[in-house]
């Protein structure tokens, strides 16, 4: 029995030996025969692979997908005529003055409805006498503009035209810092380009672009003329309106902006359907909370927007608000800064009952505020007011 067991483990050693020598002076022998690598789970599928987009980290079918429903637009504005031009002797001296060219800005939109509903930001059409709209088939089109709201830089186009392929709205509340997107436009109108990149950071605001600002922060190049186009999941759904970059030779430095389709989508629907944007408004003039007024003030909060000032009869006031109040909260929403107080108050529904918390000293209250209507004529005044 010994004798046995001592041919065995010699021959299973042998054994062993040469199939090491083969694999690793031959490896191709033992491909022979009909072996197959094992086939990948799908959570173990590439990024791109389940979309059929072929070749594995593609993202190939989700810009086929919303491509076709980002457009060029190019705006035009005629130049300013010399109101001297026809005096003969404004003539006599400077002769005749031949006619400027009129000046013309790219950008890119984004078709948002079968109807002819265009998204583009507010810049890229400001004071344009024609626009004109191209798209990724080769059709061109003069647009109207049905509005613009120059608080969140946006503006909705219409043109006539059949079979327009809409983008499909994504979720953009649900969006995550990491996750892959796609910015599609026309850069430096070359034509048509897909860039990619992952969302950097949300909820970016006071960066002095919009009196609203809510942006999505993205690596994926952003360039001129990127302005009004669309920001995308993998999957190809509209993330949001690519709007801003920060840069300091012009061109794309891994920082770009877009405005949340959240937004974008409240804006469209307020243009369409009204032709205005309605926004909540309080009456009050706010003002950052900072460690030393928490500090002199002695207060139990480290966060929240402290209130200088209370319009005489406006919504606030007739609340209970005063001056000195820290507001800590609207409805459900926390508020940490003037711009998340700016923004949670201008989401609320004029005509409607808003929860606003705040800290009154050692106490805390909470009020009940009906909401009116925002002025329109708050962009103009140095704070906006709130």
């Amino acid at each position: 029995m010994r004798k046995t067991w001592l041919i065995f483990s010699q021959a299973v050693t042998v054994a062993v030996a040469v199939l090491f020598v083969v694999s690793t002076l031959k490896p191709e022998w033992l491909q022979r025969g009909g072996y197959a690598r094992p086939s990948l789970s799908i959570s173990q599928v590439p990024a791109g692979t389940l979309a059929g987009a072929g070749a594995p980290g593609s993202y190939a079918a989700a810009a086929k997908r919303a491509a076709p429903a980002v457009v060029s637009i190019s705006a035009s504005k005629a130049s300013a005529r010399n109101p001297h031009s026809e005096d003969p002797w404004f003539r006599f001296f400077y002769g005749d003055q031949l006619p400027q060219q009129p000046q013309l800005g790219l950008g890119s939109g984004v078709i948002a409805s079968p109807e002819g509903y265009l998204l583009t930001n507010n810049h890229v059409i400001e004071g344009a006498d024609a626009i004109e709209v191209t798209l990724t088939d080769g059709r061109k089109v003069r647009a109207r503009v049905v509005g613009a709201d120059p608080d969140t830089d946006l503006a909705v186009l219409k043109v006539d035209l059949d079979k327009l392929p809409a983008i499909t709205f994504g979720d953009s509340d649900a969006l995550q810092v990491g996750d892959i997107v796609l910015a599609i436009g026309n850069p430096f109108g070359v034509g048509q380009t897909v860039t990619s990149g992952i969302v950097s950071a949300l909820g970016r605001n006071q960066l002095g672009i919009n009196t609203f600002e809510n942006f999505i922060q993205t690596d994926a190049a952003i360039n001129p003329g990127n302005s009004g186009g669309a920001l995308v999941d993998a999957s190809g759904n509209l993330l949001g309106i690519n709007t801003a970059i920060y840069s300091r030779s012009g061109g794309s430095m891994g920082i770009g902006f877009a405005i949340p389709v959240s937004t974008a989508r409240q804006v469209l629907e307020g243009l369409v359907q009204e032709g205005q944007v309605r926004r909540g408004w309080i009456g009050v003039e706010p003002r950052e909370l900072t460690p030393e007024m928490v500090e002199t003030f002695n207060l139990p909060v480290q966060e929240g927007v402290l209130i200088t000032g209370v319009l005489q009869d406006g919504p606030a006031q007739q609340a209970g608000m005063r001056p000195g109040d820290v507001v800590t909260q609207v409805d459900d929403s926390r508020v940490g800064n003037v711009a998340q107080l700016l923004n949670a108050v201008a989401g609320l529904k004029p005509g409607t009952v808003a929860r606003i918390a705040v800290q009154r000293g050692k106490e805390k209250a909470e009020l009940q505020v009906e909401v009116a209507q925002r002025p329109k004529d708050l962009r103009r005044r140095p704070n906006g007011g709130r």
